[in-house]
């Protein structure tokens, strides 16, 4: 990226090895001064040291940047990456007319900077923000600066992207290897071509994206526009196009990677425990590979993974049936540009926008949708800016590629249909041919006495069961929820839920999941409540709906979300619960400030209270329930910090002595699946058992077992704790936040039971009354194997643990926890 081939006079070179001063000064590098091997340059406030390195396992030396306020050498950025010297005559200095160049005594110029124009007094400096710069003495206007020539690591501060005037990219190219600081397999790019978005590439082929800018973010990345650690801003004129992230937090040490291996995400340092740890990934599931699903298809965290958007199909359907899914989705029906529909998708990535134009300037949704219908290419349109009401739209031509579906922070999607798409639901069926409106209109009309006779038979049924309805609801009280008639619901109209929610405005939106979105609303007898809404490009429908119906009717129990009613009128579809104040346990969990209201003794509480709900459905129910959803996002916290488990939506009942049953359509959450659900879809109340196992360490760590890091191994959330129990020092999985305040024999307790809830054989797991019994006493525990879905990096050569003593001490007690043989 440099300009490494410039070449310097011999005179300039002999000159400046002769008359250079042994060191720099501070943080600058002046004038005819130079630094060599073994000598420093310390950035003004203590942050960043300049000097020569070599990596691990590698005599190359290189001049780089690493952090000098932490212990652990940690390099930001390679001047001569391109370049080694082998041997320590390396010299790096600066000569006129602003040039700094690394020296060789044997071999002359290593590398050297570019320059735009000549100066009188250049120096070098290096700044606190980590950024050398070389400028003249008396100017802070830069002739050259490392920001603009990153290696593998993007720091706070830093831009990328292009300087049309210079012809200049910023990208991120990870190392080759641990050894080799060249440029390797993987890029970030921002990528202006259409609209800017940000891309993850393994050579030419894009890897991951994270959508276009939309005002505030980039639009596929999680909302952290309100997080302490982010400001994030686009600038977009004629002659630049620069993506910048900054933190306001000044204190924090954080600096996004991409790796070797092509992983990428931000690490903060951790000062208590002197590592770095993972603070966001790019890519948390299946879900963020590049165009996954095919044109016209979505993916979202379910399995499967793909589905076509609505009003489309598969294009070839036995691929899809064997989830091969890059063929993607066709049209239903072919768009005839004159009188085409638009359908609104909420809650979405933005598809790539490589094929795209926009129109920046004060403008409606209306008027954004007019100029789409006017260009028959155009096959759907987006606001353009999400911060600023009515500024600018972005317009789609061709095939949409790589959407999905967003549990918070998702947009709103406006695709194009045929109308005749929209003539089941609208009652507006567009025909230019006179004749054949005549044909539909007569056909119509030859329906209509049948039709009416099926919406008067309807009517009087309706009515009768809405008397009913009624009857019930007022012996239940005000709430109609509490007192229901065995095996119903109460039914909310949908004009009901309207008035509740007063239309369903963002400001009342709690969240969103698989289902869809979630609303907070209050009927007219004052009781709050939630209501969840069936999304358009939801994973779940009208079946998941009707399954939670039909088994939480039956269900009644303190640690299970009340379902108060639903509601299923035309095309809308809604299941109405009680309000939980304190919304989902991965909101607060996962929040390094929300995190500190939970200590010990609540988290405690929550594990117990999820237990005892999960004994409930497992044994003490009127059906024996599979929940095989349960995580983090599914746990709802009441003013009281009591846990309840939610969305049945994909739960399944057994009956009489039905214990164990097998599925084609596997479902649920990666990281949470037990081994075999996920690779045989078998499923059991110990697949639910090894789903609570995996929420407990994380309730103990505070770390999803999902996106979980730890530098210099690639254990997963479940390795990490089994090695540090291994070790003894299963006390160090502990959530930081709770600094010592803790029962930490209750821990030590609670991670071995986590540990056992994983295990890889079913047999191996204990189920949810041993958990309560074992959680609740203290007697002699068994000791765990090896969990399942353990990822590592050859950490446990040895092989030769043994589990011999479990079976022994589990006579001390009154329940069984079978030995695998």
């Amino acid at each position: 990226m440099e300009e490494c081939s410039k070449r310097v006079s011999p005179f300039v070179l002999i000159c400046s090895l002769i008359i250079h001063t042994t060191i720099a000064a501070n943080d600058t590098i002046k004038l005819s001064q130079s630094i060599r091997d073994g000598e420093t340059v310390v950035s003004s406030g203590g942050m960043f040291e300049l000097g020569f390195f070599s990596p691990q396992n590698s005599s190359n030396r290189y001049v780089g940047i690493w952090y000098k306020a932490i212990p652990v050498q940690t390099v930001v950025w390679v001047a001569n990456r391109e370049a080694p010297l082998t041997n320590k005559t390396g010299v790096l200095t600066v000569t006129e007319p602003g040039i700094l160049s690394l020296l060789s005594d044997a071999n002359g110029l290593i590398w050297s900077t570019n320059r735009s124009r000549s100066v009188q007094n250049p120096i070098a400096r290096l700044l606190d923000s980590g950024n050398l710069v070389v400028k003249d003495a008396d100017h802070d206007d830069y002739l050259w600066q490392s920001f603009d020539y990153p290696c593998d690591t993007f720091l706070p501060g830093m831009s990328l992207g292009w300087n049309y005037t210079s012809g200049v990219e910023s990208y991120i190219s990870s190392w080759r290897s641990e050894s080799d600081p060249a440029p390797g397999r993987y890029t970030a790019h921002l990528d202006p071509t259409g609209y800017p978005q940000m891309l993850i590439k393994e050579g030419d082929a894009i890897k991951n994206r994270m959508g276009p800018w939309n005002g505030v973010r980039l639009s596929g990345a999680p909302d952290i526009s309100n997080d302490p650690m982010y400001i994030l801003s686009l600038v977009r004129t004629n002659d630049v196009v620069k993506y910048k992230e900054d933190t306001r937090d000044q204190s924090a040490i954080s600096r996004s990677v991409v790796t070797i291996d092509g992983d990428s995400g931000r690490w903060i340092w951790n000062s208590q425990e002197q590592i770095w740890t993972v603070y966001r990934r790019t890519v948390t599931d299946p879900c963020d590979a590049y165009n996954s699903c095919g044109p016209n298809g979505y993916c979202d965290g379910n399995s499967p993974f793909c589905r076509c958007l609505d009003r489309f199909e598969p294009r070839d359907k036995q691929s899809w049936d064997r989830e091969e899914w890059l063929g993607g989705c066709v049209r239903r029906a072919d768009l005839n540009c004159s009188d085409d529909v638009f359908l609104n998708y909420s809650g979405i990535k933005l598809p790539d926008s490589t094929n795209s134009t926009i129109r920046d300037d004060n403008i409606t949704l209306q008027e954004c949708e007019a100029q789409c219908k006017r260009s028959c290419s155009c096959t759907a349109y987006t606001r353009l800016d999400i911060k600023e009401e009515g500024r600018g739209c972005l317009f789609y031509h061709g095939e949409l590629v790589d959407i999905r579906i967003l549990l918070t922070g998702g947009q709103d999607l406006y695709i194009r249909l045929a109308s005749s798409e929209y003539a089941v639901f609208t009652g507006q069926v567009s025909d230019q041919n006179g004749k054949k409106r005549a044909i539909i209109i007569a056909s119509l009309a030859s329906v209509t006495g049948v039709i009416l006779v099926c919406l008067s038979i309807f009517w009087i049924i309706t009515r009768k069961r809405n008397k009913e309805a009624i009857v019930t609801q007022e012996a239940a009280g005000p709430s109609g929820a509490d007192h229901v008639k065995e095996g119903e619901l109460p039914f909310f109209s949908f004009s009901t839920i309207l008035k509740a929610t007063d239309h369903f405005p963002s400001k009342n939106k709690l969240g969103e999941g698989g289902f869809g979105p979630v609303y907070k609303g209050k009927l007219e007898d004052g009781q709050e409540i939630a209501v969840k809404r069936l999304a358009k490009t939801s994973s779940q429908g009208v079946d998941e709906l009707k399954n939670e119906v039909m088994l939480i009717a039956k269900l009644q129990h303190r640690n299970l979300v009340r379902t108060l009613g639903f509601c299923a009128e035309g095309e809308e579809n809604m299941l109405i619960y009680e309000y939980m104040p304190n919304h989902s346990l991965d909101l607060i969990l996962f929040d390094q400030t929300k995190s500190m209201s939970l200590d010990w003794r609540k988290r405690f509480h929550i594990i117990n209270g999820i237990a005892k709900g999960l004994l409930y459905l497992h044994q003490d129910s009127r059906l024996r329930i599979i929940h095989r959803d349960l995580k983090a996002s599914n746990i709802l916290l009441d003013a009281d910090m009591n846990p309840k488990i939610s969305d049945f939506g994909l739960a399944r009942s057994f009956g009489g002595n039905e214990t164990e049953a097998q599925t084609r359509r596997v479902v649920g959450t990666y990281g949470y699946m037990a081994p075999e659900y996920a690779t045989d879809g078998l499923f059991s109340v110990k697949s639910d058992v090894f789903s609570f196992g995996v929420l407990m360490l994380e309730i103990v760590s505070g770390k999803k077992n999902r996106g979980f890091f730890v530098k210099d191994d690639n254990l997963n959330l479940l390795g990490h704790a089994w090695r540090h129990y291994r070790q003894g020092e299963s006390i160090k999985l502990v959530d930081p936040a709770l600094g010592e305040a803790f029962d930490a024999a209750q821990v030590v307790r609670s991670i071995n039971v986590g540990l056992l809830c994983v295990q890889n054989c079913v047999e191996d797991r204990p189920n949810m009354s041993a958990v309560i019994f074992m959680l609740g006493n203290e007697v002699a525990l068994p000791q765990a194997k090896q969990p399942g879905f353990f990822t590592e990096k050859d950490v446990f050569a040895d092989r030769s643990f043994s589990s011999s003593n479990a079976a022994n001490s589990q006579n001390q007690i009154t329940i069984t926890m079978p030995e695998g043989r």
